[in-house]
This record gives C-alpha cells, sequence and structure tokens, in this order.
C-alpha cells in the first residue's frame, strides 16, 4: 500500500465525478470516522500483533518491509522469496508473503517477478482460500498496470476478483485490495467506486490497529475530496492524516514522506504553491533519511515542477539535474523520465531550445516504451506550449501533431478494446441462441420420431398424425424465421453502436471513414471540412470536474447539430474535437458557416446545475479541391491541413477560426512543403487565410 506518490506532469484530478451530490454525501460519510487523535483499542492493538500469523518474527519483517516497500524495492523481492520458502503451500502465511511480493514487485514494475507470483497463485493448492488466491492475483497484476499507467487494465483486473473471495480473504489482503481499488478507480474517474472502496479500506485500517496503515488510507480520502471538488475537506483531511502520522510513537520516514507528498498535491490542486513547495522539502528530507535513492529523486523531480510553476526556470533545472543524475543511478525509470521532462522545459523557458527540446524528446520515448501513452501525450502538448512562448513555431505545430497522433492512438486502443468487448458479448448471445435454435431443432426431430411411431402403431390416425406433423413443422418454421429476424435486428443494433459516440450522439471515426468514401470517391476530397477545439478544456475538467465537461461536450454537440442540415456529416473526432464535412465548396458560405459555429459555442454559457460554464473553440476549416489551382487532395491529408490552420487559431489567441482560402501549388509534393511551414507561408503570399474572431462572451476560465 502506498499514498499517492506523483509521477505524472501535474498533479491534478483526472476525472472528477458524475453524480456529484451522492459522492459528497458518502464523502462526508468518512469525514464523520471516529477522531484519529484517540488511541487504538486494546483489542485492536492485540490484533495488530498477529496480523500475518502466528509466528511473531514473520509478523514484524512483513510490516517492516510493507512500510519501506518503496525505499528499496527490488532489494525487498530477494528477502521475500527467502521468507516465502520458509512458508507452506497453501498456508496463510504463504498467501500473505505472495501477495506483499506481488505489491513489491509491482512498484519495481518487474514483468519477470510479476509473472512468478501470478503463476504461483493460479495453481494454488488449498481449494478453501483458492478465491482468496485469486484476489492477490488480481491486486498483483492491478499495481503492475497502474504504475506502468495502464489505469483502464488495472480497474478491469481489480472488477474481476471475485467478491466472494474479497470477503473471506484475510484483512491485510483485503485492505491491500481495497486501498488499491479506491485509487485505480480515482484515477480512471469512477469516484463512486473509488469512494466505496475508501470506506472499506478506512474501516479495515481501524481494525489493524497500526497508526500507518490509517495514515495512508486518510491520504488517500484527501485526494478523494479534492478530486470531487471539495478543497476544504481535502485539506482538513491530509491535515488529519499528518497530524496522525506524527503522532506515532513508532514513526517511520517512508510513511511521513508519502504522507507529505500527498499533502504537497493537495495544496498544489489549489494553487498554494509555497505550501506544496515546502511539503515536497520535507517529504525530500524524509526520504533521504530513509535512504530512498529512487524517492529521492522522484521527490526533487517534483519540486522541480513545483518551481516550474513559479517561474523559477534556474531552480527547477538544478533541480531537475540533480534528480535525473539519482534516477539514473536507482534505475527508478518514471523519476528519471520526470527529470528528464522538467529539465527539458526548464531549457526551453532559458532560451536553450534545442537543447531542452531533444531532452523533453528523450522523456516522452521511456513513456512511450514502458506503455504510459497518455503521459507521453501530455509530454508533447506541454512541450509545444513552452516552444510557443519560446517563439518556435514550426516546434510547437510539429508538438501539437506529435499531440494529436498520440491521442488518437489511445482513442483507437480504447475503440478498439471497448469493440472487442462488444463483440465477445455478442458472440455470447449468438452462441447462446444457437444453442436454443439447436435445442429447438432436437425437439422437433424428437416430435418427427414420435409421428413416426403413431404411424406405425396408428395407421387408423394416419390423416391426423399428418396434419399434426405439419402444424409442428410450420411452428418450428415461424419460430426460426423470428429468431433470425432478431439476430438480424441485434446485428443492426450492434453495428449502429459501433458507430455513435455514447456520450454526445455523434457519429465516430469508425462511422466517418464509412461516410467519408461518398465524398472522396473521385481521388480526392470535394467540400469543406471544418476541424473544432474546446478552448481550456482540460481546465475545465479540473476546476468544475468531468461531470461538467461531460455536459459542455453534450451542450457543444447539440449546438453544432443544430447550425447544421441533417445531410452534412458531423463526428465526435475525439476528447473535446469535433470534426464537420459540408459538400458545399462556396468560400462565402464556409466562412459564414464558420462564424456562425464559432458565434453558437460561444454564447450562451453551458448551464451545469448551478454553474454557468463559459465555452469558446478555435475552428480551422478549408474547401476542397485547394484553390486556385483546384489541387486534388485526399481526406487525410485534408484534415492534417485543416487541423494546422486550427492550432495556428489556439496560438494566435483562440476563440477564433482560421480558413484557407487558397495555397498557390500546383502537386503533393509542393503541399507537403508548404504545408509544415502554414505560419511563413501565410507571412509570404504563398497562402491566403481568412480569420474570424469569436464573440466576447462571459468571463473566461
Amino acid at each position: 500500500m502506498s499514498a499517492p506518490t506523483v509521477t505524472n506532469r501535474r498533479p491534478s484530478p483526472r476525472r472528477p465525478a458524475h453524480a456529484l451530490a451522492g459522492l459528497c454525501c458518502a464523502l462526508l460519510v468518512l469525514g464523520c470516522q471516529p477522531s484519529t487523535d484517540k488511541p487504538a483499542e486494546p483489542a485492536a492493538s492485540a490484533s495488530a500483533a498477529s496480523l500475518v500469523g502466528s509466528d511473531k518474527q514473520l509478523d514484524e519483517a512483513v510490516d517492516r518491509i510493507e512500510r519501506s516497500a518503496r525505499a528499496r524495492p527490488r532489494e525487498h523481492l530477494k528477502e521475500l522469496a527467502l521468507l516465502q520458502a520458509k512458508t507452506a503451500p497453501g498456508s496463510d502465511e504463504r498467501l500473505h508473503l505472495l501477495g506483499l511480493r506481488g505489491e513489491v514487485a509491482g512498484l519495481s514494475i518487474d514483468r519477470a517477478s510479476i509473472e512468478q507470483v501470478v503463476n504461483e497463485l493460479d495453481q494454488w493448492p488449498n481449494a478453501k482460500s483458492a478465491a482468496a488466491a485469486k484476489v492477490v492475483a488480481a491486486t498483483t497484476l492491478a499495481r503492475f498496470h497502474r504504475e506502468r499507467g495502464d489505469l483502464r487494465e488495472a480497474v478491469k483486473v481489480l472488477r474481476q476478483a471475485p467478491a466472494e473471495g474479497v470477503a473471506a480473504a484475510p484483512m491485510l489482503l483485503q485492505l491491500r485490495y481495497q486501498q488499491l481499488r479506491s485509487f485505480a478507480e480515482s484515477d480512471a474517474g469512477n469516484l463512486d467506486a473509488s469512494v466505496m472502496a475508501a470506506d472499506k479500506a478506512l474501516k479495515l485500517a481501524e481494525r489493524s490497529g497500526q497508526i500507518w496503515r490509517k495514515v495512508l488510507v486518510l491520504a488517500d480520502i484527501a485526494s478523494l475530496y479534492m478530486r470531487s471538488q471539495q478543497p476544504e475537506r481535502g485539506k482538513q483531511t491530509i491535515e488529519e492524516a499528518v497530524r496522525l502520522a506524527e503522532s506515532d510513537p513508532a514513526p517511520d520516514p517512508m510513511t511521513l514522506n508519502q504522507v507529505q507528498t500527498a499533502r504537497a498535491i493537495v495544496y498544489s490542486l489549489v494553487d498554494d504553491l509555497v505550501t506544496a513547495r515546502k511539503s515536497f522539502e520535507k517529504a525530500l528530507e524524509y526520504s533521504t533519511q530513509a535512504g530512498a535513492p529512487g524517492v529521492i529523486a522522484l521527490n526533487l523531480a517534483n519540486l522541480a515542477d513545483i518551481h516550474l510553476r513559479q517561474n523559477q526556470f534556474a531552480r527547477a533545472l538544478e533541480l531537475a539535474t540533480q534528480a535525473l543524475q539519482l534516477a539514473r543511478e536507482a534505475h527508478q525509470l518514471s523519476a528519471e523520465s520526470l527529470s528528464l521532462h522538467n529539465s527539458g522545459i526548464a531549457k526551453i523557458a532559458l532560451k536553450r531550445v534545442e537543447e531542452g527540446k531533444q531532452e523533453v524528446r528523450q522523456s516522452i520515448t521511456m513513456d512511450e516504451q514502458q506503455g504510459a501513452i497518455s503521459i507521453a501525450a501530455d509530454g508533447w502538448a506541454e512541450l509545444g506550449t513552452y516552444l510557443e512562448k519560446a517563439g518556435d513555431w514550426a516546434g510547437a505545430i510539429d508538438a501539437h501533431h506529435r499531440y494529436r497522433e498520440l491521442i488518437d492512438r489511445v482513442l483507437r486502443e480504447e475503440s478498439r478494446k471497448t469493440v472487442l468487448e462488444q463483440q465477445e458479448r455478442y458472440d455470447a448471445e449468438q452462441r447462446g441462441k444457437e444453442i436454443e435454435l439447436l435445442n429447438r431443432g432436437n425437439s422437433l426431430k424428437a416430435e418427427q420420431i414420435r409421428a413416426r411411431d403413431l404411424q406405425l402403431k396408428l395407421w387408423a390416425a394416419l390423416g391426423g398424425c399428418i396434419v399434426l406433423s405439419a402444424a409442428l413443422l410450420g411452428l418450428a418454421y415461424q419460430r426460426i424465421r423470428k429468431t433470425n429476424q432478431a439476430l438480424a435486428t441485434s446485428n443492426e443494433s450492434l453495428k449502429i453502436q459501433s458507430e455513435r459516440d455514447p456520450l454526445t450522439g455523434l457519429a465516430n471515426r469508425r462511422h466517418f471513414q464509412a461516410a467519408i468514401k461518398r465524398l472522396a470517391s473521385k481521388g480526392g476530397l470535394s467540400g469543406t471540412v471544418f476541424l473544432i477545439d474546446i478552448d481550456h478544456f482540460k481546465r475545465i475538467n479540473d476546476q468544475h470536474g468531468h461531470a461538467a465537461g461531460d455536459s459542455v461536450l453534450i451542450e457543444v454537440a447539440r449546438r453544432l447539430r443544430a447550425a447544421l442540415r441533417e445531410d452534412d456529416l458531423v463526428v465526435r473526432w475525439g476528447g473535446e474535437e469535433f470534426l464537420i464535412v459540408v459538400e458545399t465548396r462556396d468560400p462565402a458560405t464556409a466562412q459564414h458557416l464558420a462564424q456562425r459555429l464559432l458565434d453558437l459555442i460561444a454564447q450562451p454559457a453551458v448551464q451545469h446545475g448551478s454553474l454557468r460554464v463559459p465555452v469558446t473553440a478555435s475552428i480551422g476549416f478549408g474547401s476542397f479541391p485547394l484553390a486556385p489551382n483546384e489541387l486534388l487532395v485526399d481526406w487525410e491529408r485534408a484534415i492534417d491541413l485543416v487541423d494546422t490552420v486550427m492550432y495556428m487559431a489556439k496560438a494566435h489567441g483562440r476563440n477564433r477560426a482560421y480558413g484557407i482560402e487558397r495555397m498557390d501549388v500546383t502537386d503533393e509534393a509542393a503541399l507537403q512543403t508548404i504545408s509544415t511551414r502554414m505560419e511563413a507561408a501565410w507571412h509570404e503570399g504563398q497562402v491566403g487565410l481568412s480569420v474570424l474572431q469569436g464573440p466576447p462572451g462571459e468571463s473566461r476560465l
């Protein structure tokens, strides 16, 4: 178990809750737990003495290793393997040690050790605790996936753990499962499930009678308060966790490090960077005291991040450089990647642009190799922002395109997994229907055999038997026909679902790729393409929660549909982006529609409960074939071009639309060259752009 240690670019909530009111009530229930200032009851203390088994030395070893797991995880793996060899196969003691081995292997991102632990748990010899062994295996795999940045897989594995195994597992294994479930569900934005798991974890931690366990659960709950937009409750809870940790008669530096790290995250989320920096500095003191080089490197990298946010770039570079050296010595890849990223960003801000770009690109490559694609995409986005500030327009546009490519890759992977899951459900339903048809066929054959027997025995009833057989055959035919019709309806329903975005109801990319063939059937696209990106959408999610972000997406989709005709193609392109394709190529009509879209999106503000969320968008658009030479381009190239001018709209202040009026090119090679330097080509007169300004809206975020 561990408190949240920052490994991402910014310690910010990913997806605050939908159904916020219910979550607030649940969190208030968590906040009403017994005061942590009271000493543990004797019964709880007694139980703490035998948390693992009857062997007191084993209890003490497990407690010591678990407390300091993040300090030197690879060293602990060897010690745990030796301890495990002393326990009996199928015993609770061995199950505990396998669980802790899985936790430490996950923290180390040691795939070989993970596979060893999971294989042993899959072949668990004790039938009575087999379900609990499955829970331990799920917890082990989920920890590994979460440390790699694959939150979706971590949540999926935890949800597949058998409920009877969770209930039957020993207390500490339940606690480890519930705490990881709470944190993983929270990271994935499922705060309702996260709150339920946190409540169970808190009760289990209190039962353990060990202060440090309760401290770490309280740190998680503080994070939940922040994600549910209750910053005061979050600050109260983390301060309670800090007081409780400092009151522990046997405090250990790693627990203090983790709770101070959690405190820094809480205060950074409310932009109290001074308090956040002080907490990160305390966390650094404790990790130094624990002699944990990997954690020290991470703390230094986090401190560098805070200094970046305070525009103290020289100090940020100094800290990131120290962190990088330590991370490499400790083979701590996540800390090395974060240190490289922060070092590169600081160098760009200090006008060492080329050197900084190289380091950030190296960091992004490391994230991709570890499978943390979302973090890599965020790295490209932040690189683009700083290059834009440094005046490196070509680098900023390239970073933006790389960001788009990675985000598209993430969306495609999520879509692929969703389609596979739907296909699995569909296949299961179809198999069930086939079995039902087979059973009906067997029943029909049985009726036919019975009819023949009756025919042999009762010649006098021959006519009646023929009529009866015909009726049965007719009934069977009708039933088979209805079943086939139901299968066809089900197939059509699945096809429609796979081509629609479930949130907005708009077409998705799969539908787009089928529909675009009609408009690009003559060797190139014929029509006008609009690419729309909601401005500062991440800030909307961070400040108001993902439920508010969903409301914005739904309302923007509604406004887009209202502005367009039935036969126009409107697509949820990904995240906060929308794509529109219309058949008209008239420049005046395209500009008029772009201005109308800017106006409709910006006014009025989107209503979300009692909140009014101001929204604007940046739009890129262009008509194809390209004027003045009527150059044919395929639809992929057309989207790349409007994406480039859309990014220019964002770079030049947002809440505006940039449209391609002409491009002085005659072939694909010239188009490729000029599209990579669109800004410069515009100023040189090789490209003609129209610029439209959105309306002044309500106060911006």
